[in-house]
């Protein structure tokens, strides 16, 4: 029989190795040129490998979890009409669903491969407890911490489905927010850290005391990623608290208004609307310090891809949006809501996190007043937002419950002097007590 070998491509990130995450089909099954063969973890994106062959499955290579190189051969595939009759038959494929239109599918990098086939059925799996869900949707259910057995079907099959999961985790969301209303606010943030459950460690040993995890994927390029900021850039945190009970009233017309009626609308928007106002005032925070072959330049941008670093169940992840200076509040709250969902999803791609000019990073979900966040690197500058909840403050020689935060930043001191960065953090928490300063 002739078979052909797919090895592990380079999906443009320069990447050496790869973890095989889920396979999309096993021996036997009839697949066509741009089928998803496999799910990868690399080492910023869950990526999905489209076939470049058409046949039949012989020989998965790799298995589940493993760690494969760039160049490996993880999955063979016999040519159609060339199987002998020893060779599997696989059942025949229901019809695909109708879906609208070609299915993009690819390396997640830009440079998609598109279909022109409708995505086919992925088939239920029946779970122990009767759930039935398909595998995307049980992995969606793991990332978001919903416990299928609580959601309500509604699947023409008695089976879950993606908004069935999507609408449990926001109802479960809205009853937190009820049980602590101090916090009611924060949760509300663009991006916060989704009600998982504890990650899944190795099963120890009756009586081990210790556990080794792999460090790979995700972690290994936050871990790599931050050794290098934090001994390479010399790090300074400035902070200051803030008086923030009008960007919270800001916020609660803004959820009334009927402009904002179909987008999600949180302290997160002032925030980042904040930080670029303050940018163009101290445009040395939203440079770079670039080593060259003929010695170090600082690269000033006038443009701003705000960073958002996200807390996902697969590690920390900060994609940016690209010239968020053109947007206005409507289309910035879009773009927060956008790359929120993509990251709980674990759909961010390399390419929306890349270019990054200066990030925001909101601890205030975890409950922290202040923080000394490390700069992303390639930039010079990150502010973190704090818990925003009720404290006495003085206002015109009396105590008074407001809402206060803190704001912290930290700098490379190479590039941002002690003025720029306190006139840049002092501008950024004087749009967050004075909103109307964001109409100049």
């Amino acid at each position: 029989m002739s078979s052909q070998t797919f090895v592990l491509p380079d999906v443009g990130e320069g990447l050496t190795e790869a973890e095989i995450v889920s396979w999309r089909v096993g021996p036997g099954d009839v697949v066509a040129v741009n089928d998803v063969l496999v799910e990868i973890e690399t080492a910023k994106s869950l990526v999905e490998l489209p076939s470049p062959f058409a046949g039949v499955v012989g020989e998965l290579l790799a298995g589940e979890g493993d760690t494969v190189d760039v160049g490996a051969a993880i999955i063979t595939i016999v040519a159609e009409g060339t199987a002998s009759g020893s060779a599997p038959t696989a059942p025949a494929e229901p019809a695909p669903e109708e879906s609208g239109g070609a299915v993009l599918v690819g390396y997640g990098t830009g440079g998609h491969v598109q279909s022109r086939r409708k995505r086919p059925i992925e088939r239920p799996v029946a779970a122990s407890v009767g759930v039935v869900a398909k595998p995307p949707i049980r992995k969606l259910a793991k990332d978001l911490g919903v416990d299928l057995t609580d959601v309500v079907p509604s699947g023409p099959a008695g089976e879950v489905t993606r908004d069935d999961v999507m609408r449990h985790a926001s109802q479960a969301s809205v009853f937190r927010n009820i049980e602590t209303p101090e916090w009611g606010q924060v949760r509300e943030e663009t991006i916060p850290v989704p009600a998982a459950p504890e990650p899944e460690l190795p099963v120890a040993a009756d009586g081990a005391r210790e556990e080794s995890i792999p460090v790979r994927g995700v972690r290994k390029a936050v871990a790599s990623g931050m050794v290098q900021s934090a001994y390479s850039a010399p790090h300074v945190t400035v902070w200051t608290d803030v008086d923030a009970s009008r960007t919270m009233e800001l916020v609660k017309r803004l959820k009334s208004s009927p402009d904002f009626a179909d987008i999600k609308v949180s302290p997160l928007l002032i925030m980042a609307r904040a930080v670029i106002w303050a940018v163009r005032r101290t445009p040395m925070v939203n440079a770079a310090w670039i080593d060259g072959d003929a010695g170090a330049n600082i690269t000033v941008r006038h443009y701003v891809n705000l960073g958002i670093a996200a807390a996902t169940p697969r590690g920390l992840l900060v994609p940016n949006i690209k010239d968020a200076q053109n947007l206005n509040m409507r289309e910035l709250a879009r773009a927060l809501e956008k790359l929120t969902l993509t990251a709980r999803e674990g759909k961010t791609t390399p390419a929306d996190q890349q270019r990054g000019t200066i990030t925001i990073t909101n601890i205030g979900v975890f409950g922290m007043d202040a923080g000394t966040p490390i700069i992303n690197p390639g930039e010079a500058g990150i502010v973190a937002l704090g818990t925003i909840r009720q404290k006495p403050w003085v206002v015109d020689g009396e105590v008074r419950p407001r809402w206060v935060t803190t704001v912290a930043g930290s700098f490379d001191h190479r590039v941002v002097d002690g003025d720029g960065m306190s006139r840049f953090i002092a501008d950024v928490a004087s749009v967050l007590e004075e909103p109307a300063l964001l109409l100049d």
